[in-house]
């Protein structure tokens, strides 16, 4: 298993794994019209930017692309795991790398799939989010955050 950084020949494997994810898990929790809301923010555009900004990593196995997360600064989004592949510990994978390029903070925008993965993880939801689609639907999602590294207190 080979943690990487995404270059511009994986964008197009990433996509497919967002979007095969979103269209198999995202139906279960969101009607359709936030399920193609979440198809249309991640698109090709998107990824193939953040892996040219260099924030996209790739977790590969046997030459087989497991899933994928990226780290803006201190925030961490598009954290996806392929289907067949998840309730494996992969996404755990994932987020200890991310987490490990942090010193202080991470925060992140928790999907309705997501929030007890990462609230197992130590995140805690710092509010809740409502964004109105233009089709009139309300996504509803947490923002959390997880202190990763405590300072010491000033003598």
């Amino acid at each position: 298993m080979e943690m990487i950084k995404a270059t511009k020949e994986h964008a197009e494997p990433i996509f497919v794994l967002v979007q095969d994810t979103i269209q198999t898990v995202y139906p279960f929790y969101y009607p359709m019209e936030v399920t193609d809301f979440f198809r249309g923010l991640h698109s090709r555009e998107s990824i193939a930017a953040d892996i040219e900004r260099g924030c996209v990593s790739a977790l590969w196995d046997d030459g087989r692309l497991i899933g994928t997360g990226t780290m803006i600064e201190d925030h961490i989004t598009r954290v996806y795991v392929s289907p067949s592949f998840r309730g494996k510990g992969f996404g755990s994978v994932i987020m200890d790398h991310l987490e490990d390029t942090v010193h202080d903070a991470v925060c992140l925008d928790a999907s309705l799939p997501a929030v007890c993965f990462y609230e197992h993880r130590g995140y805690r939801t710092e509010s809740h989010a409502q964004l109105r689609l233009s089709c009139g639907t309300v996504l509803v999602y947490d923002i959390m955050k997880k202190q990763l590294h405590t300072m010491p207190t000033p003598k």
